[in-house]
C-alpha cells in the first residue's frame, strides 16, 4: 500500500501505566512496531494481544509486535484532517477467562489533500485458513459510481452506502450487514448516544416509516444501503459503526440475511420468497429460538465518518 499522507504524527494512548512496564511504539505508514517490556514481572507475555494479534516475538522480558493496520482488527477513523488507526493490546488470563488489563493504541496521521477514500484501500482481514477476505465500506455518490464528494447530508436525504467483501482463493460469498449504529464518537463507549439502524442480524430498522432500503444486488459479494439521514445529532459529527459478515450464498437463516420493509411487511432482499425469515425482525432473531447457525461466518468491523446531518 503506497503511503498516501504528506506529513505523520503519531499518537500513541496508553490508559494505565503498570509499574517497572514500558511500551513503545513506532508507527509506519503501513503499520506499526509495538515492544512492551517489565524490568521485573513474572508476566506470561505470550498472553498479550494486540486486537487478534499474538506477539511477533516474545523474550524473558519483553513482548514485540510488528504488524501491518489490516490485521489484528485495527479499527480506522477518517476525519476532515486525519487518518487514526487504533487498537488495544490486552493481557488475557491464562484460561482466558477474563481480560486482566488494555492499553489503547493510536497511530494518527494528518490526510494529504489527495487521499483516497476507504472503497478504494481496502482492510485485510485474516480468517485463519479460510483464506484472506478484503473488506471495505464507504458512503458514495448518488448512483454508487464513485465516493461521495461532500460527507454532509440534508434531513430527510439518502445517504448511499456501500460495502463490499473480495477474496483470494475462497468460495463465493454473501456479504451482509449484521449490524450498524450510529453514534456521536468515532469508538463505541458506554456514554455514546446511539441510534439503530440495522438489528436483529439483518433487520434495516431505519425501513419502518423510512425510506431507507436495500438496494439490489449486481452481485452476492457486494451490498448497498440507501438510509435516509435521520434526526440524530443533527449538525453535529455523525458516525455509522457496522458489523459485516460475509456467508454461504446459497443458505439464508434468520440471523444470516438481509430485510427490509416493502409495502406493508418484511421483505428478504436476496429471495423474497423466503421472507418468511424476516419474521422475527419485530421480535428476536436468536440462533437458538429458530435453530440457525449461531456462527459459521467472517465478520469484520467498519467505522464510516464523520458525516453531518444538516436540517
Amino acid at each position: 500500500m503506497a503511503f498516501p499522507f504528506s506529513s505523520v504524527v503519531l499518537l500513541v494512548l496508553v490508559a494505565a501505566v503498570l509499574v517497572n512496564a514500558d511500551m513503545k511504539v513506532d508507527c509506519g505508514p503501513d503499520g506499526l512496531t509495538l515492544v512492551w517490556t517489565e524490568a521485573s514481572s513474572l508476566m506470561d507475555f505470550s498472553l498479550l494481544r494486540l486486537g487478534s494479534c499474538r506477539p511477533t516475538a516474545v523474550s524473558l522480558r519483553e513482548a514485540m509486535f510488528s504488524v501491518e493496520f489490516g490485521d489484528c482488527n485495527f479499527r480506522r477513523t477518517v476525519t476532515k484532517d486525519t487518518l487514526e488507526y487504533s487498537n488495544d493490546l490486552t493481557l488475557a488470563s491464562p484460561r482466558n477467562t477474563k481480560t486482566t488489563f488494555h492499553h489503547p493504541v493510536s497511530c494518527t496521521f494528518e490526510k494529504a489533500v489527495d487521499w483516497a477514500p476507504p472503497m478504494y484501500d481496502p482492510s485485510m482481514l485474516q480468517t485463519y485458513g479460510q483464506g484472506n477476505l478484503l473488506f471495505s465500506m464507504d458512503i458514495m455518490n448518488g448512483d454508487f459510481s464513485g465516493p461521495a464528494q461532500s460527507l454532509a447530508f440534508s434531513l430527510g436525504s439518502l445517504i448511499p452506502i456501500m460495502a463490499t467483501v473480495g477474496q483470494e482463493s475462497h468460495q463465493p460469498l454473501l456479504l451482509l450487514l449484521d449490524e450498524c449504529v450510529a453514534t456521536n464518537t468515532p469508538d463505541l463507549q458506554p456514554e455514546s448516544a446511539v441510534y439503530s439502524i440495522i438489528s436483529n442480524h439483518g433487520c434495516l430498522m431505519d425501513s419502518k416509516g423510512a425510506r431507507s432500503r436495500f438496494e439490489p444486488r449486481l452481485v452476492s459479494s457486494e451490498i448497498r444501503l440507501s438510509l435516509q439521514a435521520f434526526k440524530f445529532a443533527v449538525g453535529k459529527e455523525v458516525y455509522i459503526h457496522c458489523t459485516l459478515e460475509a456467508w454461504d450464498p446459497s443458505a439464508f437463516f434468520s440471523n444470516k440475511k438481509a430485510c427490509h420493509i416493502v409495502g406493508n411487511g418484511w421483505e428478504l432482499l436476496d429471495d423474497p420468497s423466503m421472507s418468511s425469515l424476516c419474521g422475527c425482525c419485530d421480535t428476536s432473531c436468536s440462533s437458538r429460538k429458530t435453530r440457525s447457525p449461531s456462527g459459521g461466518g467472517i465478520k469484520h468491523s467498519a467505522v464510516l465518518g464523520p458525516l453531518t446531518i444538516v436540517d
